[in-house]
């Protein structure tokens, strides 16, 4: 057994493989499974994903090589720049002249829709672990797309139900102006109005906006109880940030972080993002498995611990290269079939069932994030309120528009 190489590779790049394995095989062509990670490794998402994301496919291939036989694994690497058009270029290439069986990642949901239609052309693989609009197993649907870790709706379904709940009836959303954003606010909107809320009005902001002066200044005048904050990553960091200048909490006006992660946690500070109600799959300090994860995690990334995202990644190559394997082939339809046989006994995420239309079941939980004084050092950031089981944890089958449904 060959030792595993990283390889990170730009779109125009040669592709340098990271090998494992040997020996030939009859249905898997040179006995060769090629994963391409492809997400944002500069921009607002580089955190959330980014090199953390090789990392935690590479735990993946480590933790498949004793079942491996004679299989050989490789992971390819692009940044899609968070631009859907450089995101569908470096895919095509992997597929045309890589021989790339199975994408990961995907970070922005617009660059993700195009890939899965890209993906389904050439029926093969797109793990979707990092990629949030829930329209990929609803009216996107593909029979070779399995989406992982988290959804709009989850989002929406867990923390916003929990603040109506609690009197957060009237909402204003200040929304990033791309797929994930339009998915947050639809989804989690439909949440507030089911429950007896309103909305008061929105404000939408393009991707990398620094100043958010002026959506706060509406927001604050739209005397809305809870502001919406239907964005992520360094967005999402800003505009927090901005709200606690502006006294937002203070003037009795309550943010929900509809899509927050630890290292945006950890870039606000337990001071300004304390309070915040938030919902994940994945916590590194929630059990056993997933604080051994983030300690091997850790190891390899100067301290810091995994994301859900990168919990999904994980998950979801380890997922797809035993149904391969089963399978005996790179046919997408047919290893995402396998990937359904059978509930998957998960260390991160616990039982998970892959549904028809590609949604990938299994709990979900709300947490609060911790003020300074509860904290025990950096990283001890959230304090669990509920668990959500996933029977409830995300859409119903039956209303998310998937066609592949009306054809079974």
């Amino acid at each position: 057994m060959s030792s595993l190489r990283r390889l990170l590779l730009a779109c125009a790049a040669a592709l340098l493989p990271t090998v494992l394995g040997a020996a030939a095989r009859a249905e898997i062509p040179d006995h060769l499974i090629r994963i391409g990670v492809l997400n944002d490794g500069s921009g607002p998402f580089a955190d959330q994903t980014g090199h953390g994301s090789v990392v935690a496919a590479e735990f993946a291939l480590e933790d498949f090589a004793p079942e491996a036989g004679d299989l050989k694994v490789e992971i390819v690497y692009g940044d899609h720049q968070n631009k859907p058009d450089i995101g569908a270029a470096i895919v095509r290439k992997w597929l045309d002249e890589g021989r790339v069986a199975a994408v990961t990642d995907v970070p922005n949901s617009a660059v993700a829709l195009a890939v899965n239609t890209l993906m389904a052309a050439k029926n093969r693989v797109l793990l979707a672990s990092s990629t949030a609009t829930s329209d990929l197993t609803g009216k996107f649907c593909q029979p070779t797309t399995v989406q992982w870790d988290t959804d709009t709706w989850a989002q929406a379904n867990g923390t916003a139900r929990g603040l109506v709940e609690k009197g957060g009836k009237s909402w204003f959303f200040i929304t990033v102006d791309y797929a994930l954003g339009t998915a947050l606010e639809r989804d989690t909107a439909a949440v507030v109005k089911s429950r007896g809320g309103t909305v008061l009005g929105d404000v939408r902001e393009p991707l990398g906006t620094s100043d958010f002066s002026s959506y706060l200044i509406k927001a604050q005048s739209s005397k809305a109880q809870v502001l919406g904050l239907a964005t992520t990553g360094a967005d999402a960091i800003n505009l927090v940030k901005q709200a606690a200048e502006f006294g937002i909490a203070q003037g009795g006006q309550t943010l929900a972080g509809l899509f927050i992660m630890i290292t945006d946690v950890d870039a606000l500070g337990l001071k300004t993002a304390q309070g915040l109600v938030l919902t994940d799959p994945f916590y590194w300090d929630l059990n056993d498995a997933t604080r051994a994860f983030a300690k091997r995690f850790a190891a390899r990334m100067d301290g810091r611990p995994p994301t859900g995202n990168h919990a999904g990644v994980y998950s979801s190559v380890l997922a797809y290269l035993r149904a391969a394997k089963a399978a005996d082939t790179l046919d997408g339809a047919k290893v995402v079939a396998e990937m359904r046989r059978r509930p998957i006994e998960d260390a991160l995420f616990g039982e998970v069932v892959i549904r028809p239309d590609g949604r990938a079941v299994h709990a979900m939980h709300v947490f609060r994030v911790k003020s300074p004084e509860q904290s025990k050092g950096r990283w001890d950031d959230y304090q669990e309120v509920a668990t959500i089981p996933p029977e409830q944890a995300f859409r119903p089958l039956d209303q998310g528009g998937c066609l592949m449904l009306e054809k079974r």
